[in-house]
């Protein structure tokens, strides 16, 4: 992890010193810009992985339906807790990642039903209702992500950035 932390400290300071006004923006915007970033790379996983055991080795859709989602899924989850939430207690990673799991179960009923309520009730076509119910689930998710799943003391972020900051010679 040490190198994924010196690589974004890099990056963060060649922006910062060559984009000021934008990096500001961005720097105050961050676990949102990193939540779409993770959001993105999940999706691009499931999708990757899904042509590769189904349209490749061609395997049944279920199987690779199935193992492209747990592979996007750990993707997802290792990424949000240690990159957008920073969040590296080891000790409550298996109660997260229930709560993770939990939470994508509810994301997946909420999906169906407001599916069913747009495209049927509301009559909107039915990719248009799939990215309103995307823009609303992605809200929902990072709430709880923030605030439930990944929150995390103050003493514990602020002694975890400072042994960071220490092992790549800056404070964040």
């Amino acid at each position: 992890m040490s190198y994924l932390n010196n690589l974004y400290f890099r990056f963060r300071n060649f922006f910062s010193n060559r984009f000021p006004q934008i990096y500001f923006l961005c720097n105050k915007r961050k676990s949102v810009i990193k939540f779409f970033i993770v959001g993105s790379s999940a999706g691009a996983t499931d999708l990757f992985f899904l042509f590769l055991f189904y349209g490749y080795l061609k395997w049944e859709i279920v199987f690779s339906t199935s193992l492209a989602f747990i592979l996007s899924f750990l993707v997802s989850f290792t990424l949000q807790k240690l990159w957008t939430f920073r969040n590296y207690n080891h000790k409550q990673t298996w109660t997260q990642l229930a709560l993770y799991l939990l939470n994508a179960f509810v994301g997946l009923s909420v999906n169906g039903f407001l599916m069913h309520a747009l495209v049927n009730k509301f009559n909107i076509w039915y990719l248009l209702a799939q990215i309103i119910v995307n823009v609303f689930i992605g809200v929902y998710n990072f709430i709880i992500f923030k605030f439930i799943i990944f929150k995390s003391c103050e003493n514990e972020n602020n002694s975890q950035q400072k042994t960071i900051g220490e092992s790549t010679g800056n404070l964040a």
